[in-house]
């Protein structure tokens, strides 16, 4: 065979192969015996090792490659993978399905669909081939793992020519262990002498988070794609049309997936679910409800943590009984001091549990939990352990009551009680909370300090070179050098990345702080209002509740922050030389607040991310799809489907130069 008819019969054995792997995984009708699937693999593999310069990244051989990293990269999604709010309760899924009636009309229509116990991964394709994958991570910045979902077998390496694959597209899936496949795994760990997992979940979460492909390869993971997260091209209508077309690009897609009319449909649904649950062969924990209709769920938005369009109907948790042997009190990173059982081990739903949340103060007293209780478990979402009420033992004399201690159980710190929680107010004086508050402090969204991680704030905080935040900016390399795992350029690269962080924006210095309930969002919305952290600091309760999204409970949280002494000295200390908060633009009057903007082709004076900031700041909103309620189609160069759309409905398009000017008209500086 020369290398013509090579080549050739290469290509031919990528078809064969890519169209059986189709049938397998996505039809669940094979139609050749595994033997002459074998057979056909064996002759690809000959072939491209007496010709490896016809080896592809997309060939059926190349699952099962790469060599062992030193760490995952952080990868930046090309949409924000949310989650998504949650109930078990009836009430709270019919309050859901009142509200989106109420904005999107009583035609409304679901898509509903499994609840996937797995681990929630992004697959981008580029011109059909897997280019990147990536682990969810915060929702907006997960771990690259491409080599490791590489070696899933119906992770489809290639999409479907037939299916007309776009040039890129983002999509959004759930890897998954069956059941059997996990059970076969611990007989084999076990065998082996090796230790077991608790489940299916943590199964695959950890095989995808090996740094050695090979160890990924030898666990047998699946995967369903349910979401496009992004696409170039014209995005499906409907929630229905998007599993179509996965479908039709070769992704496998749950075909228990139904499309409903009403919230007694949703009902019925999520009883026969929890009624087969036990016999189906992956672990599910609920319902997912989505909204089909595409442009609706634009219309609808987001929050800084989950879609409005989307609702998890959850399953009653599993319960078991066992006996409290002590009741521990913990640090969490916001100071919360958490009460926990320390119970006697107890099997619920596969996995065996020793510790239980007890929640709050409150909770406890509610309960009348005490050590040597019996009490009944159950874990909540499947997930969290958590004691649901005490067993009565009437013959049986009780402990007293427990109370919660009156200092920190970390740093000694008088506690305090806020509402039903009992909080350490020594926010980043208290090594409990230090660690965590350290690497939030230097996330993405906050000061963005690369190489400051889990691991080196861990290490930093018990190595003791950072007692308090401050710490941080009068570190020099050779204070790292001695550490474990720092070498002198590692060291050095750390310390200028600090040195860059030391100027950073408003919003991202707030949402570095830590403080509870301002997350990423209500940030923004702080340094538009008030220009400047001295402002913020000072600002009053009515300044604070007048901006939309804050309220009385964000207020109390602002109020109380600023207020504890312990953090007007740290934050003192930062503003003291260390950092430069600059100072933002305050939105200005604009007739465009709650205005939506559609934006396609591309601009030539600003970046479509500063685009976005400016129509933001005027208190406007960006959303992706053209619809009745859309105010302004921006159309740039070589705009796409969009303006036609917007002409179609009458929507007002806007060039660039007019888009500009209406900006200005409002305020903004441009």
């Amino acid at each position: 065979m020369n290398r013509q008819q090579a080549e050739q019969r290469i290509r031919e054995l990528h078809a064969v192969i890519r169209h059986h792997d189709y049938l397998y995984y996505v039809k669940d009708q094979p139609d050749v015996a595994d033997s002459e699937y074998d057979r056909l693999f064996a002759e690809l593999k000959q072939l491209e090792e007496r010709f490896p310069e016809f080896v592809t990244a997309d060939s059926p051989t190349q699952r099962v490659g790469g060599v062992p990293l030193d760490q995952f990269e952080k990868v930046q999604h090309l949409a924000p993978m949310l989650s998504l709010d949650s109930a078990q309760a009836e009430d709270s899924l019919r309050r859901f399905d009142e509200r989106i009636r109420k904005s999107v009309g009583d035609g409304t229509a679901y898509v509903v669909e499994p609840k996937l116990d797995g681990a929630s991964v992004e697959l981008v394709y580029e011109e059909g081939s897997l280019v990147r994958a990536s682990t969810r991570g915060d929702g907006m910045v997960g771990e690259g793992i491409t080599e490791n979902v590489r070696t899933i077998p119906s992770v489809p390496l290639r999409l479907r020519e037939e299916g007309g694959a776009p040039a890129l597209v983002a999509l959004r899936g759930e890897v998954i262990m069956r059941i059997g496949a996990f059970e076969q795994l611990n007989e084999r760990l076990l065998a082996e002498g090796k230790k077991l997992f608790a489940n299916p979940r943590n199964a695959a979460a950890g095989a995808l988070r090996q740094l050695d492909p090979r160890i990924t390869a030898d666990r047998p993971l699946d995967i369903y794609v349910y979401d496009v997260l992004a696409l170039e091209g014209t995005m499906p209508r409907t929630q229905r049309h998007v599993l179509d077309l996965l479908a039709h690009w070769g992704l496998p897609v749950n075909g228990l997936s139904r499309a409903v009319q009403s919230v007694d449909d949703i009902i019925e649904y999520h009883r026969e679910l929890q009624e087969s649950r036990d016999d189906l062969e992956y672990e599910i924990d609920g319902v997912v409800v989505k909204l089909d209709d595409l442009a609706s769920r634009d219309e609808l938005g987001e929050t800084a943590h989950h879609p409005r369009w989307a609702f998890a109907y959850k399953f009653p948790p599993r319960k078991e009984v066992t006996r409290i042997l002590k009741i521990v009190p913990s640090v969490g990173r916001t100071g919360v001091v958490t009460p926990g059982a320390m119970m006697r081990p107890v099997e619920l739903g596969g996995v065996t549990v020793s510790r239980a949340n007890l929640h709050n103060r409150e909770e406890v007293a509610r309960k009348d939990i005490r050590e040597g209780d019996l009490v009944r478990v159950q874990r909540a979402g499947d997930v969290i352990p958590q004691v649901i009420e005490r067993v009565d033992e009437p013959d049986r004399e009780r402990e007293p009551p427990y109370r919660m201690p009156s200092e920190c159980p970390s740093c000694g710190t008088t506690l305090v009680e806020r509402g039903p929680f009992t909080v350490c107010p020594n926010s980043f004086g208290c090594t409990a909370q230090l660690a965590g508050r350290l690497e939030h402090f230097a996330s993405r969204e906050a000061l963005d300090i690369e190489g400051l991680g889990e691991e080196a704030a861990m290490l930093f905080v018990k190595e003791g070179i950072v007692t308090l935040l401050p710490d941080l900016f009068d570190l020099k390399a050779v204070d790292l050098i001695p550490l474990e795992g720092f070498a002198a350029k590692k060291a050095t690269n750390l310390i200028e990345a600090i040195a860059r962080a030391s100027t950073v924006e408003l919003h991202r210095f707030l949402y570095g702080l830590g403080i509870p309930e301002v997350g990423a969002t209500v940030a923004k919305d702080l340094a538009r209002t008030f220009g400047s952290i001295d402002k913020v600091r000072k600002a009053s309760r009515e300044a604070l509740e007048a901006i939309d999204g804050v309220g009385q409970r964000i207020a109390d949280q602002l109020l109380g922050f600023f207020a504890e002494p312990q953090n007007a000295q740290v934050i003192d200390a930062l503003l003291d030389g260390r950092v430069t908060v600059k100072e933002s633009e305050v939105a200005a009057s604009s007739t465009l607040g709650g205005a939506k903007f559609v934006f396609t082709g591309g601009l030539e004076s600003l970046a479509r991310g500063r685009a976005k900031e400016l129509v933001e700041s005027l208190g406007a909103r960006v959303v992706s799809s053209v619809s009745k309620a859309t105010n302004y189609v921006v159309v740039g160069a070589d705009p796409g489907s969009k303006f036609d759309k917007a002409k179609d409905l009458g929507v007002t398009t806007l060039n660039e130069a007019e888009f500009l000017e209406l900006l200005r008209q409002n305020g903004a500086e441009v």
